[in-house]
């Protein structure tokens, strides 16, 4: 993964790259709207290979006294456009992509964490 930008305030922008093994290249960028600190960021969401596919996202982010609770929602255009995109293999990438932080988490801690907080939920609608 290529971090091509990223401008992580209020009116800010970010842009990255990812290449598959066989070299094939995929680009996305947002628009981040709001950017709270500790609260809450509203962006979007284009995959460059479907531009006209643009998602409003909201990240929430929860206090949990000594862990936090991130909750994400990504308001599609259509559900033609959302199940399109679940067919894409995002999900197994985003999830892919929050077990590796994760793991790092527990490394940056020692182990220090009792177990894994990350948990996936998918809703459809």
């Amino acid at each position: 993964m290529r971090i091509a930008q990223y401008d992580a305030r209020s009116g800010g922008s970010y842009r990255y790259v990812h290449r598959d093994d066989d070299g094939t290249e995929y680009g996305f960028h947002s628009v981040l709207h709001e950017v709270r600190p500790n609260e809450r960021i509203v962006q979007t969401f284009t995959y460059e290979g479907f531009p006209d596919g643009v998602s409003l996202e909201t990240a929430v982010f929860e206090d949990l006294g000594g862990r936090t609770r991130v909750t994400g929602k990504s308001l599609m255009d259509s559900i033609e456009a959302r199940d399109s995109m679940l067919k894409s293999g995002m999900v197994h990438g985003v999830r892919e992509g929050y077990e590796r932080l994760d793991d790092r988490l527990d490394e940056l801690l020692g182990g220090q964490r009792s177990s894994s907080a990350y948990r996936h939920t998918e809703r459809g609608s």
